[in-house]
């Protein structure tokens, strides 16, 4: 007998992006949303800074946003979805506050209360929507409460997406989603569920780093999923570090957000020097990966463990009431940031390519849907600027409801065969498992960082093969569980931003090789497309 479960939508992932379209879509569909662990473990939960959004209707207001955008994007942004993604920022934030999502405000001149507003990295003017300095934990929190009163929306928890259910795959002519195979890792169960509309709102693949913001769960799920489907990826050399995490031994890599700097701090070396005037006009207002090379390079030069992030010199109570977060946190490790300096380091943060869709969401597989930074829409380029990516999540929410909406969903889905485990066996190596693991990310950390190089990057590549035939017979032999099938993803995500960064001659945003530090002037700036091989 199947154990075939059936749905209109299946959504993998239960952050913002997965849970702003599950809601759009849940009045005219049954909707599963799956979360590898708990609904609150993904990195929407954890977004400090905000969303950028201009909320006049000032065309100049939407034109600035458009340029500083595509400034950050060192020439690789498309410019046709910014200027969507822009347009849609007041529709995006209206959608929120229907939600039961509160944002910070403040008295104006007149004695009406406004919304407050951050500045950013690479923002030119305050455009920043936030919650003081939770602004995911509060737009998770949101979109959960309504997801979990709405009848048509079944929320899985603790449910990791093996592989995707294609058409191709069982043999049919037609490339189309049918559905995903599952494990529950509480039962460890693997179920069959089928859909004619499947979305992947996964989140990044930053866990593919030793040091990294994100939480667990960030191991490029989707990006590999929609590989081994078939799908086209773009840009996986554009991994973004984000230029100050909290550096302490019991941190647990809590991140400084980047309006701690847009209100003022100062980045310091230890003996209380600022240096980021000597990188760029804008100093501690830079985009995030001149920023980062900057501490970096300061971090090599002088032999330090890390540089300091300094706004004690602000009021101690505008510092609680626009950080508190990190006030507390910070103070838990004995840190006051009311004064004295922060430690931080870069860490790995927000991955810029992904799956390749068009203005709708779609990807290359009929019924396969890709919305947040598990996917490339061309609005990041070879540098995301900060608080673009909540923004992205909820446009392209919307943009893929709109699509859905429209389709035929009639159709039927044929009787899918169940996951076969006839020959497979228990494992009683699980050290492999960790080992790998280990020696992924630390080789990645060392030679695919923030600054490359050909060598470095022949070397990790070298490495990696090892690892994955390794991983791939393990996986054909043992039974699965959620490490291994992270771990199987995680191999993908590393050989393609691998790949990438090998195509690229140049240095150019998020990509800097010390082999080709100039930008390449000589030719108009290219994505970098992989095609997976065909079956």
């Amino acid at each position: 007998m199947s154990k075939q479960q059936n749905y209109d939508v299946l959504i993998i992932g239960s952050g913002g992006a997965g849970l702003s379209l599950a809601l759009k879509l849940a009045d005219q569909y049954q909707v599963a949303v799956l979360s590898k662990f708990a609904l609150t473990e993904g990195s929407t939960f954890y977004a400090q800074g905000g969303i950028s959004a201009v909320l006049d209707s000032q065309q100049a207001s939407i034109e600035s946003h458009i340029k500083d955008t595509i400034i950050s994007g060192a020439g690789l942004c498309d410019p046709d979805i910014v200027r969507l993604t822009v347009e849609y920022g007041k529709q995006s934030i209206d959608f929120l506050h229907q939600q039961g999502m509160e944002f910070t405000g403040r008295k104006n001149k007149q004695g009406e209360t406004e919304l407050h507003l951050n500045q950013e990295g690479g923002h030119s003017e305050r455009r920043i929507v936030h919650h003081a300095d939770a602004t995911g934990k509060s737009l998770s929190l949101s979109l959960i409460d309504k997801a979990t009163q709405h009848p048509n929306i079944t929320l899985l928890e603790h449910h990791n997406a093996i592989d995707l259910i294609t058409a191709h795959k069982l043999g049919f002519k037609q490339q189309r989603v049918l559905g995903v195979y599952v494990l529950d890792t509480l039962s460890n169960q693997v179920k069959t569920m089928s859909a004619n509309t499947v979305a992947i709102a996964t989140g990044g693949a930053n866990k593919v780093y030793l040091y990294t913001t994100n939480p667990q769960i960030s191991t490029g799920d989707g990006v590999a999923l929609a590989w081994r489907a078939g799908c086209r990826i773009a840009n996986m050399e554009f991994m973004q570090f984000h230029p100050t995490c909290l550096f302490h031994p019991d941190g647990h890599s809590f991140l400084i957000s980047e309006a701690v700097r847009g209100e003022g701090g100062k980045l310091i070396l230890p003996d209380g020097s600022p240096f980021m005037q000597h990188y760029d006009s804008r100093a501690e207002l830079a985009p995030r990966d001149i920023v980062a090379r900057a501490i970096d390079h300061q971090i090599k030069k002088h032999g330090l463990d890390c540089v300091y992030l300094d706004i004690s010199h602000k009021p101690a109570d505008f510092i609680k009431s626009h950080f508190p977060s990190i006030y507390k946190q910070c103070l838990k490790l004995n840190i006051d940031i009311t004064q004295e300096p922060i430690p931080v380091v870069p860490a790995a943060h927000y991955t810029c390519g992904g799956v390749m869709t068009d203005s709708y969401a779609r990807t290359d597989i009929a019924g396969l849907y890709a919305i947040g930074e598990v996917a490339h829409t061309g609005l990041h380029g070879a540098n995301r600027m900060a608080s673009n990516s909540l923004l992205e999540c909820l446009v392209f929410a919307e943009r893929a409801s709109e699509d859905i909406l429209r389709q035929d969903h009639s159709h039927p889905i044929p009787t899918i065969p169940d996951w076969d485990e006839s020959q497979v066996i228990d494992s009683e190596e699980e050290i492999m498992i960790a080992h790998n693991w280990d020696e992924l990310r630390r080789f990645m950390w060392d030679y695919v960082g923030i600054v490359r190089s050909t060598q470095r990057l022949l070397r990790a590549k070298h490495r990696l093969e090892i690892l994955k035939n390794e991983i791939s017979d393990y996986y054909q032999h043992y039974r699965i569980n959620s490490d291994l099938l992270e771990l199987r993803n995680l191999v993908i995500v590393a050989d393609l931003i691998i790949r990438s960064a090998l195509a690229r001659k140049e240095s150019r945003g998020l990509h800097y090789t010390q082999d080709y530090p100039e930008l390449d002037e000589t030719q108009s700036a290219k994505n970098t497309i992989l095609t997976p091989p065909p079956e």
